[in-house]
C-alpha cells in the first residue's frame, strides 16, 4: 500500500515537472525515516534516465546499491537502508546509451528508529505534565505527540527527558507518544502513554473584616471535591492548614497589623492535589491607637489641636491615622501626631483616631472629650476710686478656669493679676494712659487677645505753682507740667469776676485783673479724653497797687516842688520820682503828698508817682513834666555895629528857649526878643552909658531875669568931613568935632596910595602931605576908643584930586560911601 501512494506521488511530480534549464544536475533531500531516503533532483536536458548510486559515508567509493528511474522522474526514494546510518547518495543524468550526462552528490542520513514508551508522565501544575522517557543515541531532538479526546491536538519538540507539555487544559486526559529525530528526519511514533492534568488553583481573594481575623474566599473549582489551605505568618516557619469543603473560610485571633500569607489547592475526584495557587498577602487591620493625647499648638497664629497617640512598633507596613472630631474636622498622618486646624475658642470635641492599613480601618480609640482654651473675656470695665484704685471687670467666659489682667501705663509698666473672678483691683495713678486686656485660662491654654481698654485717668494736679504779680492787673502763674496734661485751664476769682487762661504750656498770665485786689488762683489740668480735673488745691495772690492818679505839681520857688496825688490802695507807700538831665530826685510819703527840693535850673523833669505794698508796685502815675527856671547866660558882650546899632550876644542858656535882652539908658531904651544867642538892637545912642539886663524863658514860660555889666556906646563920628587943598601938595581934612574927650584918625585910601593923620581931643581937623595928585581917594575920619582903636562903622567920604601940572589941582567932593 505504501509502494502505491509513493508511485501516485512519483507519477505526479512527473507529469508537473518541467524541463530545466539549468546546465548541471541538482540533488536535494526531500525527506528521511529510519529504512528510507526520498531524494530530490533538478531534470536535466536530453537525459533519457536517471541513476541513484548508494554508499556509505564512510567507504563512498564502494556502493552498496543503486536504482534508475525514468527521464521524466525528478523523486526518487532508496529503501531498506539502516536507521540513523550516514549515506553518500550520487545522482546521474544518462543518455540512450548509458552515458553520464551531468550527476550531483548528496550525504545525509536515515532517521532515527521508533523511540521505546514514555517511561513517567506526572503534572507540574493544572496545565503542565513532566514526561520522562529513554533517550536514543544519534537524536537531537525529540518530538512528542499530544492528543486528548478529540484527536490529534499538537507536537512539542524538546531536547532532552524530562520534558515540560505546557499550555494544556487543567483536569484533562491526554495521550502522548514521542519520536527520535534528527537532521534527516523522524522515527516513527512510539507507543501512547494517558495522563491527566490536575485540577487548576483556587483564585484567592482576602480581606480583614478586624485586626485580628482575615477571610479568604475563592471561587468554585470544577471537578474539586476539597481544599486545603495554608495560612503563615510573615517571618516566621510555622503554618496552619485547612481542608474544608466550603469556598470560604474566617481565620480569627490573628495579631493586629500583621502581614499573612496564604496559599491553597483543590483536591480532584481520585484524592489528587491541584495545583497550588498563588501565594496572596493579606494584613490584619491595624491595633486600635491607643494613649491618645490632645492638646492645643499654635502655627502662625492659626490654633490648632495636636493629637498624638501610642504607636505599635510590631505593626507591619505603612499605616494611615485618621483623627476626627465630631465638630467636623479632621486630619490624616503616618507618624504618631496630627494637628486639627483651625479650631476656636470654647469648643467642646469629641476626638477619635482610626489606624488604616490596606486591609482597612481599625476600630476607632477611646473617644477623648476635650475643651479648647476659653473665649477672651468681654465688656471690659473700670471704675476709679478716688483712693487712687481701679477695679477692672469684665464677663465671665465659659470653659475658664482663671483670668490673668493684664495692665500697662503710659510709661511701659506692666503688671499682672491673677484671679478666679471676674473682676481685679489695682492702684491706678493720676495722668496715666492704661491699656488693659483680660486672658481666659483653662488646661487647654489661654485665651486669643481680646479686647483690650483703653483707659485714661485724670490729669495730675500741677505742684511746684508759683503765682506772682507781674503788673497792676497782670498775675503770672508757673507750675511743673502735670502728668496727663494736655491743657491747663487757669482760673483766678475776686468775688464776682472771673477770669480764665487756658493754654497747653505749665505758664499763664491772667492780666485785666483790679488791682490792689485779692484773687484765688486754681491752676486745673484736663486732657481730651477725661476733661479736667476739677480738685486741685487754690492759691490766694494779691495784685499790685493802683496807680495814684491826679498828679499835681506845685512849684514852691526856683528848686522846690510840691507833688501832691489822689490815695485810692488799701494799704500803699508812694514814691515821688522826678526824672530829667540825668539826675533823678525823688520823696517818699505814706499820704498824698511830698516835696522835692534842689532842683537845678534850665532843666525839665518828668514827675510820677508809684504805690508799693507787700504785693508789689504800682504802675507809675501818668506822669508831668515842669521845668525849673531857665539858667542865666555866663557871658553877655554888647558890641556896637554902628553909630546908632548894637549887636548883643550871650553864651549858652541852659533850659531858656527865649530871651529879652534890654539896653536902658537916660537917654532911651532898647530891647530885642528872640530865641538866637545874640540880637541886633538899635536906636543907640553914641557916647552914652546903658544898663544891660535880660529876661530868659523856658518852654512853658518860666522866666529868670538876669543882671549884667553896664554898657557905654562909642563917641560919636564926625560929620561935615571936608578935605582942601594946601600948598606944598598937602590936603588939610576938616570936621566937626562931636565930642572934645576922644582923639580922632582920619585916613585917605587912594587907588596905589594911603595916608593916615591924627587929631588930639579937641581938635577937628589934620593935615596930610605930599598928596598924588590925579587920584581918587576914600577919606574916612573916625574917633579913637580909650584903647587906641578906631571906631570901625564911620561912613567914607570920596573925594577926587586932580592935578594942575604936577602939583594937586581941583578937590572935588563925589558923596558919602557907607563903610
Amino acid at each position: 500500500m505504501g509502494g502505491i501512494k509513493w508511485l501516485v506521488i512519483f507519477v505526479f511530480l512527473s507529469i508537473c515537472s518541467q524541463a530545466a534549464t539549468q546546465s548541471a544536475i541538482e540533488v536535494s533531500l526531500f525527506s528521511a525515516t529510519s529504512k528510507t531516503v526520498i531524494l530530490r533532483w533538478t531534470r536535466y536536458p536530453g537525459a533519457a534516465s536517471y541513476k541513484i548510486t548508494t554508499a556509505l559515508k564512510s567507504s563512498p567509493e564502494n556502493p552498496i546499491a543503486f536504482t534508475t528511474f525514468g527521464p521524466n522522474t525528478v523523486m526518487g526514494s532508496i529503501s531498506f537502508l539502516s536507521q540513523g546510518v550516514s549515506y553518500n547518495f550520487t545522482v546521474e543524468a544518462l543518455d540512450m546509451s548509458q552515458n553520464t550526462l551531468s550527476s550531483a552528490s548528496i550525504e545525509t542520513s536515515t532517521a532515527p528508529d521508533m523511540m521505546d514508551p514514555i517511561t513517567t508522565v506526572k503534572p507540574k501544575d493544572s496545565r503542565t505534565l513532566i514526561v520522562e522517557f529513554n533517550m536514543k543515541p544519534g537524536t537531537t531532538h525529540y518530538i512528542i505527540r499530544i492528543m486528548n479526546t478529540n484527536g490529534f491536538f499538537r507536537e512539542d519538540t524538546v531536547s532532552s527527558s524530562p520534558a515540560e507539555i505546557e499550555f494544556l487544559s487543567p483536569y484533562t486526559e491526554y495521550s502522548l507518544s514521542i519520536m527520535a529525530g534528527n537532521n534527516a528526519g523522524r522515527s516513527q511514533p512510539s507507543s501512547p502513554v494517558v495522563a491527566k492534568t490536575v485540577l487548576p488553583p483556587p483564585e484567592l481573594s482576602t480581606s480583614s473584616p478586624s485586626n485580628d481575623s482575615i477571610i479568604v474566599s475563592w471561587a468554585s473549582v470544577a471537578h474539586a471535591v476539597q481544599y486545603t489551605v495554608s495560612i503563615f505568618k510573615f517571618g516566621f516557619n510555622s503554618q496552619m492548614k485547612h481542608n474544608i469543603t466550603n469556598i470560604n473560610l474566617t481565620i480569627p485571633g490573628l495579631v493586629a497589623g500583621s502581614i499573612y500569607v496564604f496559599k491553597a489547592f483543590a483536591w480532584d475526584p481520585e484524592g489528587r492535589e491541584g495545583e497550588n495557587s498563588v501565594y496572596v498577602n493579606q494584613t490584619t487591620r491595624p491595633p486600635t491607637p491607643s494613649s491618645v493625647n490632645v492638646s492645643v499648638e499654635v502655627n502662625d497664629n492659626v490654633p490648632g489641636l495636636s493629637v498624638s497617640w501610642q504607636l505599635d512598633q510590631d505593626v507591619y507596613g505603612p499605616v494611615e491615622y485618621y483623627v476626627r472630631s465630631d465638630r467636623g474636622i479632621t486630619c490624616n498622618t503616618t507618624s504618631d501626631s496630627c494637628v486639627l486646624s483651625a479650631v476656636g475658642c470654647g469648643e467642646v470635641h469629641t476626638i477619635q483616631v482610626t489606624a488604616s492599613n490596606d486591609a482597612g480601618p481599625s476600630l476607632p480609640s477611646t473617644a477623648v472629650v476635650f475643651i479648647t482654651f476659653p473665649c477672651p473675656p468681654e465688656s471690659l470695665a473700670l471704675v476709679e476710686s478716688s483712693e487712687g484704685n481701679c477695679t477692672l471687670t469684665w464677663n465671665t467666659v465659659a470653659y475658664a478656669d482663671s483670668y490673668v489682667a493684664f495692665i500697662k501705663n503710659g510709661d511701659g509698666n506692666e503688671e499682672a493679676c491673677n484671679t478666679t473672678n471676674n473682676n481685679c483691683t489695682f492702684h491706678c495713678s493720676c495722668g496715666y494712659t492704661y491699656l488693659m486686656s483680660v486672658l481666659a485660662f483653662n488646661l487647654a491654654g489661654g485665651s486669643p487677645p481680646g479686647e483690650v481698654l483703653n483707659y485714661t485717668t485724670v490729669p495730675c494736679c500741677p505742684e511746684e505753682v508759683l503765682v506772682s504779680a507781674v503788673s497792676t492787673d497782670t498775675l503770672e502763674i508757673m507750675w511743673t507740667a502735670s502728668r496727663g496734661a494736655e491743657l491747663y485751664e487757669t482760673r483766678a476769682a475776686e468775688r464776682s469776676e472771673v477770669i480764665l487762661c487756658n493754654d497747653t504750656a505749665p505758664v499763664c498770665a491772667l492780666s485785666d485783673l483790679n488791682c490792689d485786689s485779692s484773687y484765688t488762683v486754681v491752676v486745673t489740668p484736663c486732657n481730651e479724653i477725661r476733661g479736667c480735673n476739677r480738685a486741685c488745691k487754690a492759691h490766694t495772690k494779691d495784685t499790685a497797687p493802683c496807680m495814684p492818679t491826679n498828679l499835681q505839681l506845685n512849684p514852691k520857688n526856683s528848686s522846690s516842688i510840691s507833688v501832691s496825688w489822689t490815695v485810692n490802695n488799701r494799704a500803699a507807700n508812694y514814691t515821688v520820682s522826678a526824672d530829667g538831665d540825668g539826675s533823678k530826685h525823688t520823696c517818699s510819703s505814706s499820704g498824698n503828698s511830698c516835696d522835692i527840693t534842689e532842683l537845678p535850673c534850665g532843666s525839665t523833669y518828668e514827675f510820677s508817682v508809684i504805690a508799693t505794698s507787700a504785693a508789689g508796685q504800682s504802675l507809675p502815675s501818668y506822669s508831668a513834666s515842669l521845668e525849673t527856671e531857665p539858667c542865666c547866660p555866663g557871658n553877655l558882650a554888647v558890641d556896637q555895629v554902628t553909630q546908632a546899632m548894637t549887636n548883643v550876644s550871650w553864651s549858652h542858656s541852659k533850659g531858656a528857649h527865649s530871651f529879652i535882652t534890654s539896653l536902658t539908658s537916660s537917654r532911651g531904651h532898647a530891647s530885642c526878643h528872640t530865641q538866637d544867642s545874640h540880637c541886633l538892637m538899635g536906636c543907640i545912642t553914641c557916647g552914652t552909658n546903658y544898663t544891660v539886663t535880660m529876661q530868659a524863658f523856658s518852654h512853658s514860660g518860666r522866666m529868670s531875669n538876669c543882671t549884667y555889666q553896664g554898657f557905654s556906646s562909642s563917641a560919636c563920628c564926625p560929620s561935615g568931613i571936608r578935605l582942601y587943598r594946601l600948598a606944598s601938595n598937602s590936603l588939610q581934612v576938616y570936621w566937626r568935632s562931636t565930642s572934645s574927650s576922644h582923639s580922632s584918625i582920619a585916613k585917605i585910601l587912594g587907588s596905589t596910595s594911603n595916608y593916615t593923620c591924627t587929631a588930639s581931643p579937641g581938635e577937628n581937623s589934620c593935615e596930610i602931605g605930599n598928596i598924588e595928585c590925579g587920584d581918587v581917594y576914600h577919606v574916612t575920619v573916625a574917633p579913637l576908643t580909650p584903647d587906641g582903636s578906631k571906631v570901625l562903622f564911620c561912613p567914607q567920604r570920596l573925594f577926587s584930586v586932580t592935578c594942575s601940572g604936577s602939583n594937586v589941582g581941583t578937590v572935588i567932593y563925589r558923596g558919602k560911601r557907607s563903610v
